[in-house]
């Protein structure tokens, strides 16, 4: 059991890690579901929920929005920031965590990994 270690390498470097993350986050924000094996979506489950966490925030504090919006750049692509900070925040208003849902599937047929499909409440 590996104590007080977080988060996953999935065999990457750092900087190849970070870009897969990222647009695995930005890629669930701009379709709203992706399906994908249950390690990712376990590991970017918390990203996206600090992230719409962020982006609220963002609409209670206007004098804030400039940083809050360079610091969701750093972990998601410019269209799914737009997304965020548009649409979303409509829709999360009454919610203060717990954003997304993890449904788990059947294995894939190539290898038997397994697969779940992340998806916005």
């Amino acid at each position: 059991m590996k104590h007080r270690v977080k988060g996953r390498k999935f065999s990457r470097l750092k900087g190849q890690r970070t870009a897969f993350l990222k647009t695995l986050v930005g890629s669930l924000i701009v379709k709203e579901k992706i399906t994908t094996t249950e390690a990712r979506a376990k590991e970017i489950k918390g990203i996206v929920d600090r992230m719409v966490g962020k982006a609220l925030k963002m609409r209670k504090d206007e004098t804030k929005k400039v940083s809050i919006v360079r610091d969701l750049r750093k972990h998601m692509p410019l269209v799914a920031v737009k997304k965020l900070s548009g649409e979303f925040l409509a829709r999360f208003e009454g919610r203060a965590s717990g954003f997304v849902r993890i449904i788990k599937l059947e294995r894939r047929k190539g290898d038997s990994a397994k697969m779940a499909v992340i998806e916005f409440v």
